[in-house]
């Protein structure tokens, strides 16, 4: 996914700002592709040098609005349908995990216990957004909501997982399971 196609999909919804759409950002796709204001300001005037949006209206302070044009939605429903999501395995946490046994084995159980306590809050806070997403029937709550219950549950699979790796080393050195 690039962040292209995320602020695509998101002005497919409507013309909105950059400051608009970094709001959307913070309460939905910060989950799934975080973005920077930089970034997203960047993106936009290459989106606009493109053709694939357009300034709709601009205000005070130099506050664009920016809208999806035709080119702009068919690059959006092109990238919806026929691109492949990139199905790259790559993970550091993991690669980490591989490498453990070159740390002691308290190091070993505290890197896991880190783990399990990063999925669960990772989980709080996405459990916080339920709220915010719950009652809309427009298409960034009905699908924002789809891509949060893969987050909570992605993130309950993390705490699970490192818990059960956590008691699988202290299995192996004979200790009993905290």
């Amino acid at each position: 996914m690039s962040l292209r196609h995320a602020l695509l999909g998101m002005l497919a919804q409507g013309p909105a700002s950059g400051y608009d759409l970094l709001k959307i950002f913070e309460i939905s796709l910060a989950n799934v592709w975080p973005a920077t204001q930089s970034q997203v300001y960047a993106e936009l005037s290459r989106l606009a040098d493109a053709g694939l949006v357009k300034v709709a209206a601009q205000g005070p302070r130099g506050r664009k609005e920016y809208a999806i044009d035709e080119t702009g939605l068919a690059e959006l429903r092109h990238w919806l349908t026929e691109v492949e999501p990139s199905h790259a395995g790559r993970s550091d946490m993991l690669l980490r995990v591989f490498f453990l046994g070159q740390v002691d084995q308290e190091q070993a159980r505290a890197y896991l216990r880190r783990r399990a306590e990063f999925g669960a809050e990772q989980h709080e806070r996405l459990a916080a957004l339920k709220g915010v997403v719950s009652g809309g029937d427009d298409d960034l709550s009905v699908y924002g909501r789809l891509a949060l219950e893969w987050g909570l549950r992605f993130s309950a699979l993390q705490r699970e997982w490192a818990e059960w790796a956590e008691g699988q080393l202290q299995q192996d050195q004979g200790k009993p399971p905290e």
